[in-house]
């Protein structure tokens, strides 16, 4: 029985070192998220440093990888993961299950460790939401090809006219930018349009307000430059609602990288009609970007049916658009045009 028990915690300790190396690595290399993928890697040392409570000599002594009848059994669930995120959610349900083991075996001889494992469990649970979250605000954001920029003024219908019409033609994300309304307007038009989005499976941002953005259940706010930072916003909004932000420079999508960002708006990719005061970064900016970033990078700025191609081939997984879809007869049809482009990509 002796040998046997740390023979036990030799296994879950291997067990939950392996599964905090999977999420740290996919937050390094998946994520490009330095602060997170750091707090796996302290959380891995704090363990190792725990476990070496009962000594090295006494956990190696007690393997026995060849005489272990779990090395035979697997289901075929085991043998195959769909996605990324598919393997973090396995090494997650692995290390809490590995933790608990540690924590109440060691209860039987070594009291003072089951104590400090606790802890390390609580910690770990945390470390599994964030990363979670995480990945899911990315993965949802990944599939984003037509981001509509919906501002009344630009628009020559009215405007729930034209985003009932561009979420016809197939837009996968409408942001709303209306600087000039009161709050109260705004947000009931907000939620309005949120709720259009979400009947046609598609997501909505809100532009710049963090707090209409919680009131009118976007998915999602954008940030610019002068903007709260993206940490700011998530004190507002919580950790399952996207922040995106904007960068005319690849210093300025690294800082938003390291702000926690899940997707950048990089620009001004062609003149733009909207903002012409913003200078053009051409189409060299989203080649440089995708060096350092590997997240979702939507094109942003005179973006047109003509055009998107060029940003589409430089790297961005997405268009961001506005005059040319509100400003036409027929913004649907403009949708469909851009939605094209992606499937002539692909």
């Amino acid at each position: 029985m002796a040998k046997s028990i740390e023979r036990l915690l030799d296994a879950n300790f291997n067990r939950a070192r392996e599964a905090l190396r999977v999420l740290e690595d996919y937050a390094r290399f998946l994520l490009n998220d330095a602060t997170l993928s750091g707090a796996a890697k302290a959380l891995r040392h704090e363990l190792t440093t725990a476990m070496a409570q009962i000594g090295v000599t006494e956990l190696l002594g007690a393997r026995d990888t060849l005489g272990d009848v779990g090395t035979v059994l697997s289901t075929d669930q085991e043998k195959r993961r769909r996605d990324s995120l598919v393997v973090v959610l396995a090494a997650s349900r692995r290390l809490s299950e590995a933790l608990r083991c540690l924590e109440e075996y060691s209860k039987i001889r070594y009291g003072d460790l089951a104590a400090a494992l606790e802890q390390i469990r609580y910690r770990a649970y945390e470390l599994e939401k964030t990363v979670l979250t995480r990945a899911n605000r990315e993965d949802r954001f990944r599939a984003v090809q037509v981001y509509v920029l919906l501002t009344e003024s630009a628009c020559q219908r009215p405007i729930l006219q034209v985003a009932e019409a561009v979420l016809e033609g197939g837009a996968d994300c409408i942001q709303l930018r209306e600087k000039q309304k009161a709050d109260a307007e705004l947000v009931e038009l907000a939620r309005i349009i949120a709720q259009m989005c979400h009947d046609a499976g598609a997501l909505f941002v809100m532009n710049d307000r963090a707090d209409l953005a919680v009131l009118a259940n976007a998915d999602g706010v954008h940030v610019g430059q002068d903007d709260l930072s993206v940490e700011q916003v998530r004190k507002v909004v919580g950790g399952h609602v996207c922040v995106g932000k904007s960068s005319h420079s690849v210093e300025e999508a690294r800082a938003a990288q390291n702000e926690g960002c899940d997707y950048l708006a990089v620009g001004s990719v062609f003149a733009s009609q909207t903002k012409p005061q913003v200078a053009v970064s051409g189409l060299e900016l989203i080649q440089q970007v995708r060096d350092c970033y590997q997240g979702p990078v939507i094109a942003i700025g005179g973006v047109t049916p003509e055009n998107a191609s060029q940003a589409v081939s430089a790297g961005a997984s997405g268009v961001a658009i506005s005059q040319a879809v509100l400003g036409a007869a027929d913004p649907a049809e403009q949708v469909r045009r851009l939605k094209a482009v992606f499937d002539q990509d692909g």
